[in-house]
């Protein structure tokens, strides 16, 4: 009955608003309603709903609890719960969350997480949400927290996230006990027929990968949508496995309610204009079994239009606007620093294994070299990591770290978790530190990078305590995951006032690898900068990989981190710190030249990798009049300290130079904003401009990067 007097008093009240009706499928209320019952009376602690935006208002306003005022502000425009710090997002796209209270009078929370318009991208957006829920719990987490998605037929058959979300239900790093789906299955598309949807039977067809049970209920017999949601839910709690409900049902309106669905579907919606709704068919079945009076009935409505009415007048009265969110400063500089005795006592504690532990003998060689220099004073990228993650987990903050081959590293530099050469057990040196110490999982991810950094990205929104790294296995293939990108991580604080502080460890380089390996498209992720959004760094040594990732776990603003990583450079003595660096430096935005710091015909401004391969040339022809301050930060773009550094030294040319083509990298992003902002002139010195990133010719990349360094100093 709430259902659809809900439905019907938008259409009324709000005519040809967009709201994406649920009738044709209300008895979704009634199953998600008995699903939040049962949840309830397992005392389990919270359900997460990931949904798009079909019946959306509805679960919000009768099972999550939304206030309905609020609600109908929502479609006036004049919601005070608004802040007027973000930009906003349409209603039906809005995060919520509430108490739901069962029959029984035990009360559950319940959330439903933010998404956009792109169908199905919040799945593995809320197994994140849902796996950091579950690792609160100290123990049988799977049955604290109850993951519920929501899903249309077209999409759920058609999305390609589907698959991948689905293929991380059994996997260790990604398990959240078993999600329960709910398919709205309307039988059709915007405009298209399910004949021209999928190849499949069933919608669900899918779901048999992982030989989850599909069950299909007709949504006009409400009593055994409820009985299915029943065993949907004991077979949840029984086998901590997925499982799929289809609930077979029709759209009785257009795609939204503007829309003319006869123009496509003419016979199907004649047989549908026919139908009487799934309540009025019920109401009438339970006045022939003589289980309620017509009086009953028409009261049970009556008094739910009037809680309408009620709140549609409260929606009317004037509020308080709600004041601007105070948020740190990006500028703040946690303290990153680690002493030296604690840095001698974890590289120590970091070599200690199980006894009889057997090492490949080429790993051991790595690792008493790693060892050695760390003796001599200086520090490689992969140890600068490990004691970076170390400190932290000492110091009680969880870390994640997930992608593909991230455990060895592509580049064979991390080995974070070592296997046994004889009898393949593993042992995870950070995570036996210290019986006391914080959390670390360092995980191999399914070969995806929608879902799994979609996850991880989840993960970070419900975790803020925990710095939490997606690593591609190279840069270039980052763009699998471009959704999660555009919508989620560099315009969910915006839109939905939802905080992230997921770090991409990105490998990024032109070493002759062609143009799939070697460029993690930095242009796209300047381009999205914007309100200090994001954090957009390219450490150059590494100390500063150290101090980078300490300073992004410490950090108060909570913002995503993208790092443009090392390869060859992971092997480039130049790039290795001194251990001093890590226990007396600080993170640092930009850098200066201690070589030529005055008197200089020109300043070349670079990044990356690129800065040694200038300072190498620049030392081996003698070159005394040209100094190389390179950028650490590029966004938010510290301007204030570059302009302090580049003030030492006058009138001298300022050139910017990168590997990358003209028409990428971050050339058109520092001369369009920053160098114009700063009222300074400059020319960039780079390759020309090109539809793909980089050569597959190695000797054609070895002539194209001499001829850029020489150009930089001609």
């Amino acid at each position: 009955t709430q259902a659809q007097a809900f439905e019907r008093f938008l259409h009324t009240k709000f005519l040809g608003a967009k709201r994406f009706s649920l009738e044709g499928a209300e008895s979704f209320i009634p199953m998600s309603d008995e699903l939040l019952n049962l949840a309830a009376d397992a005392a389990m602690q919270e359900v997460a709903i990931g949904m798009a935006h079909r019946g959306r208002l509805n679960v919000l306003a009768n099972v999550v609890g939304k206030p309905l005022a609020q609600i109908f502000r929502e479609f006036t425009g004049e919601d005070e719960y608004v802040d007027p710090s973000f930009s906003g997002d349409v209603k039906y796209h809005l995060g919520a969350s509430g108490t739901h209270v069962a029959p029984s009078g035990n009360a559950i929370d319940v959330q439903v997480a933010a998404n956009p318009s792109h169908l199905e991208a919040v799945n593995p957006v809320l197994e994140g949400i849902v796996r950091a829920k579950q690792d609160r719990h100290d123990q049988s987490a799977d049955d604290m927290v109850l993951p519920l998605l929501i899903h249309g037929d077209a999409a759920f058959s058609g999305q390609g996230v589907v698959a991948e979300t689905l293929n991380l239900s059994q996997l260790p790093g990604y398990y959240t006990g078993g999600t329960i789906h709910i398919v709205i299955n309307n039988q059709v598309g915007f405009t298209t027929a399910a004949k021209e949807a999928r190849s499949s039977f069933y919608a669900t067809d899918i779901a048999k990968a992982v030989q989850a049970p599909i069950f299909h209920v007709n949504s006009d017999d409400p009593e055994a949508v409820v009985r299915v949601a029943q065993m949907a839910f004991a077979f949840r709690q029984a086998f901590h496995k997925d499982v799929v409900i289809d609930l077979i049902c029709y759209r009785r309106l257009g795609h939204n309610e503007g829309d003319e669905p006869t123009y496509t579907q003419p016979q199907m919606y004649r047989i549908i204009q026919g139908l009487g709704s799934v309540r009025d068919q019920y109401a009438g079945r339970l006045i022939a079994r003589e289980d309620m009076t017509a009086e009953e009935v028409e009261a049970i409505g009556t008094a739910f239009r009037f809680a309408l009415d009620e709140a549609l007048a409260e929606s009317k009265t004037e509020q308080a606007v709600a004041a601007p969110t105070e948020r740190p400063s990006v500028w703040d500089s946690p303290s990153t620093a680690v002493g030296t005795d604690r840095l001698n006592d974890i590289e120590t504690r970091l070599r200690a294994f199980p006894e009889g532990f057997t090492i490949h003998p080429k790993l051991q060689k790595m690792l008493d070299d790693r060892h050695q220099q760390f003796a001599d004073g200086v520090v490689d990228w992969g140890l600068a990591e490990a004691l970076a993650f170390g400190s932290l987990v000492l110091d009680g903050h969880p870390v994640r770290l997930a992608g593909e081959d991230s455990q060895r590293g592509t580049f064979s530099h991390r080995h974070a978790v070592l296997v046994d050469h004889v009898t393949e057990e593993e042992w995870t040196p950070l995570r036996n530190l210290d019986p006391e110490q914080a959390s670390i999982r360092v995980i191999d991810s399914l070969l995806s990078e929608f879902a799994a950094m979609g996850f991880e990205y989840g993960y970070s929104v419900e975790a803020p305590d925990t710095l939490v790294l997606w690593e591609g296995q190279f840069g270039d293939f980052v763009n699998g995951a471009q959704v999660v990108i555009d919508q989620f991580l560099t315009s969910g604080e915006d839109k939905w006032g939802q905080l992230s502080s997921l770090t991409l460890l990105l490998p990024h380089g032109f070493e002759g690898q062609g143009p799939e390996h070697s460029s993690a498209r930095l242009e796209r992720f300047l381009t999205n900068a914007a309100e200090h959004n994001i954090r957009v760094a390219v450490p150059a040594s590494t100390a500063q990989y150290f101090h980078m990732l300490r300073n992004q776990a410490l950090h108060p603003a909570r913002k995503p981190l993208i790092v443009l990583t090392p390869k060859s450079l992971l092997r480039t003595r130049d790039s290795f710190s001194p251990v001093s660096e890590l226990s007396d430096g600080s993170y640092r935005t930009v850098i200066a030249d201690t070589t030529v710091t005055g008197d200089a015909r020109r300043v070349l401004l670079c990044t990356g990798k690129i800065y040694h391969e200038l300072a190498r040339h620049r030392e081996k022809q003698e070159i005394g009049d040209v100094a190389i301050v390179r950028l650490e930060q590029l966004y938010p773009f510290p301007s204030k300290d570059l302009d302090e550094i580049l003030g030492a030294y006058g009138d001298a040319e300022l050139c910017w130079v990168q590997e990358e083509p003209a028409n990428m990298g971050a050339w058109r992003f520092m001369s369009r904003y920053n160098f114009v902002e700063m009222g300074r002139s400059t020319r960039g010195i780079y390759r020309r401009e090109s539809a793909s990133p980089a050569t597959g010719n190695s000797k054609a990349h070895t002539r194209e990067q001499t001829a850029l360094i020489e150009q930089a100093f001609a």
